[in-house]
């Protein structure tokens, strides 16, 4: 009993002693921030270290393993000598490649004398490793088919507790991995030091730019820096420097930091403006306007406004047979193409090549009943994926997916998907990842099937199915995303008795699309989203109503619906009278927006006037140009270094048009 007494009385008086010295942590438990810690006091320069701009913000490149690089762990842990047991690291970063095989070290803690590695971050061309000692012994945990290297910003949170690691990036979903063991509760970093880039050696040396490395003890950082309007740069502590442009000299006085900022200026034809490009100008040699990207759309600096006067007959392109759709595309260094799908399994459908202003035939591809062309990349690898409606000659659905060659400069046959009278593709990228989405129409009789979507394995290097979407009677996929979140839409058009059904839009949570609202549609067989300013749109096409009772009308309304963000719902903004609608095309010229309406059918005719309409505001939509059409089936709007061009195909002629659009 006497020993049980003096236990608790010892016990008792540690907790009174704890008490009346204060607990205190290891470290403060405040974002520290690593990058601050080994620029130079002041803004002096030193040779490890360059700041370089590109799209639009700034980071450091690392020159050298320099040891100004590093500071001893003693400046952080100063009331103990433990790492915490619970923490996040937040980086911001840009990557433009990683050879195979290659790791680079975003921060390591080493120990001085030893150079044992202690704790690490780390990268390779498609993987996260997060890296740590216990007992001697070194843990991995790794973070698969994350595609950092994309010459894109990102910014990356890694929250580490207890069994579990969680990642997010640009504030999407996290990805949770449980550890084999559980991160030390005693991880010393006596004798250690800190690396920003390196290993302490030139071996896996950062290759990027480094925006922001903060280690935060003690909590998950991401509800901090999350949701962000712009989630790749999302900030929880960056350097003053990397925030400001570098202060004007005067006199003879040099920069206080090595600067330098990634400026191109594109000549020709209308290049993409994406996140890649911000920052960079285009120089319009036609019309003679300079232009800045803002990544999403090209911005006027020097030049008159460029405004729609008429459109004009360009050229009759004559095809297989009857077209369905046109996917118009550009190979980087090889040209402007477009890819026909044709009605007749023979020849098959094919594709044209730009030569001289005009569309030249190219290349003729099997295909069966062809109703859509799909381009889309996969890392450096260009596809194209034919939606074929009819059996092949062995009495089998599918589809293909053809590959560019670039030895013998075409496509050839890369993989086939069982498909079942598929009407459309869609390709489209989350996270670093590839998937593509079939439309499948009907089996046999029965529209109320599944359509799926496909997953590019990077280890198989083929695309494998990953989910299954009920559809009816479907026609088209849309891809878009808001922010960080990634939706699909479908076009339902047929559910086996009525076109009146509701189309549905799904969202990317928890690794697959779930249910995010439906709209009832007619008929509904084209999605177009786009967006004017902040504002964001979504157009259906609607062909036709008709139910049980066999009556049928093709003059009806298609509707565009605008997205409010509170309500987190789309609502009706637009209706406009179409007939049998079977495609938008949204489209800028000079500072206008534009919508174009295939109208195929007005119930006695195929002859029918398709409709540009222009953005006005308030107004909406209102109507500029009516063009004749022949069984109109798809427009694609394109540029070229000669001007802007408009091209139709015909569902019910073996010719398609190309249009020019002349401006003033």
């Amino acid at each position: 009993m006497s020993t049980l007494l003096l236990l608790c009385w010892l016990l008792y008086s540690g907790i009174r002693g704890g008490l009346a010295g204060g607990w205190r942590p290891c470290t403060d438990l405040l974002p520290l921030d690593f990058l601050s810690r080994v620029l130079p006091a002041g803004g002096a320069g030193f040779s490890a270290v360059r700041m370089v701009q590109e799209q639009g913000a700034r980071g450091l490149q690392l020159l050298a393993p320099h040891e100004a690089l590093g500071f001893p762990a003693s400046q952080l842990f100063i009331n103990c000598v433990y790492f915490p047991e619970e923490f996040s690291i937040v980086t911001t970063l840009k990557i433009s490649r990683v050879t195979p095989k290659r790791n680079e070290y975003i921060f390591s803690m080493v120990e001085e004398d030893s150079s044992r590695l202690l704790l690490g971050l780390r990268y390779s061309q498609d993987k996260l490793h997060f890296l740590f000692s216990i007992l001697g012994k070194r843990e991995r945990i790794s973070f698969r088919s994350m595609r950092l290297a994309d010459n894109q910003w990102h910014t990356l949170v890694l929250a580490v507790s207890g069994h579990y690691a969680s990642l997010t990036v640009d504030c999407g979903m996290p990805v949770d991995l449980a550890l084999g063991k559980p991160f030390p509760a005693s991880l010393s970093t006596k004798g250690a030091r800190f690396y920003i880039g390196s290993r302490r050696r030139w071996k896996g040396l950062f290759s990027g730019l480094l925006r922001q490395l903060v280690l935060l003890p003690g909590s998950d950082a991401t509800s901090r820096i999350c949701p962000s309007s712009i989630p790749q740069l999302s900030i929880l502590s960056v350097p003053p420097a990397l925030l400001d442009l570098p202060i004007k000299p005067s006199g003879n006085e040099v920069l206080k930091y090595p600067y330098e900022a990634e400026l191109r200026v594109t000549l020709g034809s209308r290049p993409p403006c994406t996140k890649t490009e911000t920052g960079q100008l285009w120089f319009d040699t036609l019309k003679r306007g300079l232009y800045l990207c803002d990544s999403r759309d090209w911005i006027a600096m020097l030049q008159a406004k460029e405004r729609l006067d008429y459109v004009e007959d360009y050229q009759d392109l004559y095809t297989n047979s009857e077209t369905l759709d046109i996917e118009v595309f550009e190979i980087p260094s090889v040209g402007l193409f477009a890819a026909t799908a044709n009605r007749k399994s023979n020849p098959g459908s094919a594709i044209y090549k730009w030569t001289h202003g005009k569309f030249e035939p190219y290349q003729n591809i099997t295909t069966y009943e062809a109703l859509a062309w799909k381009y889309f990349t996969v890392d450096d690898k260009i596809f194209l994926v034919v939606a074929n409606f009819e059996k092949n000659e062995r009495n089998q659905e599918h589809s293909v997916i053809y590959k560019w060659s670039h030895r013998k400069l075409k496509f050839v046959l890369y993989q086939t998907l069982e498909t079942h009278s598929a009407r459309d593709w869609e390709a489209f990228h989350i996270a670093g990842e590839t998937f593509l989405v079939v439309a499948n129409h009907r089996q046999e009789n029965n529209h109320n099937i599944l359509s799926v979507v496909y997953k590019w394995n990077p280890d198989t290097r083929f695309f494998e199915a990953n989910q299954s979407i009920p559809t009816s009677g479907a026609y088209d996929w849309e891809f878009f995303t808001v922010g960080p979140y990634s939706f699909l839409v479908v076009a339902n058009t047929f559910n086996g008795v009525s076109t009146r059904i509701d189309s549905s839009i799904y969202i990317w949570f928890d690794g697959k699309f779930q249910p995010f609202q439906s709209i009832t549609t007619y008929g509904a067989t084209d999605w177009e989203v786009f967006h004017i300013g902040d504002r964001v749109f979504l157009a259906v096409a609607n062909s036709q109503k008709y139910d049980e009772t066999g009556s049928s009308s093709y003059a009806i309304n298609s509707t565009i619906y605008e997205l409010n963000v509170t309500a987190q719902m789309f609502f009706k903004f637009q209706d406009i009278m179409t007939y049998s609608a079977v495609d938008w095309e949204f489209f800028t010229l000079g500072e206008d927006k534009f919508l174009i309406v295939a109208n195929s059918f007005n119930g006695k005719s195929f002859s029918v006037d398709s409709v540009i309409y222009r953005w006005q505001g308030y107004e909406g939509f209102v109507p500029v140009h009516r063009l004749p059409t022949f069984g109109c089936a798809d427009w694609e709007h394109f540029s070229s270094t000669e001007g802007s061009y408009l091209i139709y195909s015909s569902a019910k002629e073996p010719r398609s048009k190309v249009l020019k659009m002349k401006t003033y």
